[in-house]
Order: C-alpha cells, then sequence, then structure tokens
C-alpha cells in the first residue's frame, strides 16, 4: 500500500487516500495524470514576451513594449481560457500571484495605478496582464492597448528591470 494523490482534490487541499499500485483503479488514475495534454505558450505571446521565469502555477513574461512597464502572467494549465477554467484552489494560487508579482511591479516602479486584466479577445490563451501606468503615460486616463505602437526596450534598461522583478518575486 502507498498514498497517492486523489484525482479530485477538495477546495482546500489535496485529498490522500491509501491504494495498491497494482490494482485497476490505480493504473486508471496514473493513466489519467500520465495522459493529460502538455502545457505550451501560445505563438502569439511567444512572440511579444521575454520569459522572465516560472512560479509554482503561472509562467512570468515581459511584453516588448518600452511604453509600459508590462507584465504577464500565463498559468500553465493546458486548455484554460477564463479563470474559471482553474480549479478554486489554483484560482487562489493566481491571485496570490498576481498580488505578487503586483506588489513588486509597483514597488520597482513606483507607478501611480495598475491595470490588471483577463481579457483574452485576441489570445484565447488564460494570461493576467499587469500594467503599471502613470497619470502622464500616453494612454491615461484610457486602456493601454492600441493607443502607442510598442517602442523596444533599450537592452540594458529591460535587463535591470528582469533583474528587479526577479528578485522581487523570488525568481533568483
Amino acid at each position: 500500500m502507498q498514498y497517492r494523490r486523489s484525482p479530485d482534490p477538495s477546495p482546500i487541499g489535496i485529498g490522500i487516500v491509501w491504494s495498491n499500485p497494482t490494482s485497476p483503479s490505480h493504473r486508471a488514475i496514473r493513466k489519467t495524470f500520465m495522459s493529460e495534454p502538455a502545457w505550451s505558450l501560445h505563438s502569439r505571446l511567444k512572440e511579444d514576451t521575454i520569459d522572465i521565469g516560472d512560479l509554482p502555477l503561472s509562467k512570468v513574461l515581459v511584453i516588448k513594449d518600452a511604453n509600459y512597464p508590462w507584465l504577464l502572467l500565463v498559468p500553465r494549465r493546458p486548455d484554460a481560457v477564463e479563470i474559471i477554467d482553474l480549479d478554486e484552489v489554483q484560482q487562489a494560487q493566481l491571485m496570490t500571484e498576481i498580488s505578487r508579482v503586483s506588489r513588486a511591479l509597483k514597488e520597482i516602479t513606483k507607478c501611480d495605478k495598475l491595470n490588471i486584466a483577463a481579457l483574452g479577445n485576441l489570445v484565447p490563451q488564460l494570461h493576467v496582464h499587469i500594467i503599471a501606468r502613470r497619470t502622464g503615460d500616453a494612454a491615461w486616463p484610457r486602456p493601454v492597448w492600441g493607443v502607442m505602437q510598442p517602442l523596444a526596450h533599450d537592452a540594458t534598461e529591460v535587463q535591470n528591470f528582469i533583474s528587479a522583478l526577479r528578485r522581487k518575486i523570488w525568481l533568483g
């Protein structure tokens, strides 16, 4: 007998049950976990971002647009389109990661306001935008989408920004 993870964990934690590893039910559960589809980052997000690391649930990305300090969190869950596609534990983890990244971004940029959104109108893969805004930026007070052409980052500045973020959000 050994411990195994319950296939349907409760919202308050992972269930632990006894199982015989040679039983048909154990083999079926193991097969289910092993055959889950692999997660990959949407091609548009790959093109438009710089990967800075992984939190427990989400990949953390910087948008390639120096007009605004702009991050994305992308939960590494196949077929997740909406926040409600995550189970309750994953939803709570996503909120924790949004809070951690938002605090770091606000501290680093000293911004006036944070915009946080999960739209997905062009890219169906679930992703959360976290954008540091200033009352004097080109789009203020409107949303940033479509206001300015993306501006390339200065290589040194973006590396300094990424290093500061990684330290603040415990990525290294």
